[in-house]
């Protein structure tokens, strides 16, 4: 080390009075003097190439500081301080490398720059190999849509109650985030069925089907979480004798149709549309009930478009889906949307794989 310690004390001496290219090419000298007894080095030792790397990237520009950043990301022993100040750059071509793969970051680093740092620093973060529930708190709480698929894609990340009711809550409305947390072996239960209560029949079969291992599992789970949804409905006490009598009369005739259901809609009739989506869907009236009742409308567009169903009659449907007022503008918004993008042969694939879980149900309740 006496003959690096020389060098060292040689580059400290000229740092101060050198031009930039002379300091970028002090630094590739240091880097290199670093790299190649890195191992052999003990902290105090690193200790000294550090506080040289500090004074030096401080003075260099943007492209010399990421080539060092992606340097110094996969070395164990890579200097701390200077890898933080890298991980805290404003520009992520520099701190991206190191808040993504280097070891010398430690938890509490990674806590303030996701507190306070970019999207695209959040997004660096969330690709580590490890991440501790700490920081992944903040990760789901302040991070984007990116992010969040990210983090939760992430099978090294670690998640608090929080986190898993946050990801949840955040997987509404998004089949794509729910499919991925849905499908985390960590999910504890209670969170699952929370997140089954408010996902998609697509997002449902996805879960069933993406791993042989926990289906069944995942079938009970939305057994009971069907189950739960149909309690609701029984508890609305609805009468269908009467709806019935109105509506099979227009099936026998061959006149239910779009326009039928759209006519009931428009008069507030919720048994009566009940009774015609779940006489021209195949579907156990309870089912449709509950779809009708349920928290998310995302359901009953599927349904409505499986059907054949068009948007004024959808939008007329989710308008007495609900016992307290129907459907929020920005509910009606997001509907439409989903409306727009869901392509009718993924909407009957839906439909018919509802049809096969609830048979299944019926006939084996212990599933």
């Amino acid at each position: 080390m006496n003959a690096q310690l020389r060098i060292l004390q040689s580059l400290s001496a000229v740092i101060t009075v050198s031009t930039s290219e002379r300091r970028a090419d002090l630094l590739e000298r240091l880097y290199q003097l670093f790299s190649s007894s890195a191992e052999e080095f003990s902290e105090q030792q690193i200790q000294l190439f550090d506080e040289l790397f500090v004074r030096l990237v401080d003075t260099i520009e943007t492209s010399v500081r990421a080539s060092l950043a992606r340097r110094l990301a996969d070395m164990p022993k890579a200097p701390p301080n200077v890898s933080r100040m890298l991980a805290f750059d404003d520009a992520i071509a520099i701190a991206g490398p190191v808040l993504e793969r280097s070891a010398r970051l430690d938890n509490g680093a990674l806590v303030e720059n996701a507190r306070i740092k970019s999207q695209t620093h959040l997004l660096a973060i969330s690709r580590r190999l490890l991440i501790e529930e700490n920081v992944t708190d903040i990760l789901v709480q302040r991070g984007d849509r990116p992010v969040i698929l990210s983090t939760s894609s992430n099978s090294g990340a670690r998640f608090s109650e929080f986190g898993f009711s946050t990801l949840v809550r955040r997987a509404g409305g998004d089949d794509e985030l729910a499919s991925i947390v849905g499908s985390r072996g960590d999910l504890p239960r209670l969170h699952l069925l929370r997140l089954l209560a408010d996902a998609s029949e697509v997002v449902r079969h996805k879960l069933e089907v993406a791993d042989p291992l926990s289906s069944n599992s995942i079938r009970r789970a939305i057994a009971e979480t069907v189950g739960d949804l149909r309690a609701k409905g029984a508890r609305a006490s609805r009468d269908y004798v009467a709806a019935r009598a109105a509506v099979e009369p227009l099936r026998a005739a061959g006149s239910l149709d779009d326009a039928a259901v759209a006519a009931f809609a428009r008069s507030g009739k919720f048994e009566e549309t009940a009774v015609a989506l779940s006489l021209l869907s195949d579907l156990p009236l309870g089912e449709v009930e509950a779809t009708m009742l349920g928290e998310r409308p995302e359901s009953l567009v599927i349904l409505g478009k499986a059907i054949g169903m068009a948007w004024p009659t959808i939008k007329g449907i989710l308008g007495v889906r609900s016992q307290n007022g129907g459907i929020s503008d920005h509910q009606l918004e997001l509907s439409l949307g989903t409306f727009s993008r869901l392509k009718p042969a993924t909407a009957r694939q839906a439909l018919e794989f509802q049809r096969k879980r609830s048979s299944e149900n019926n006939s084996n309740p212990a599933n």
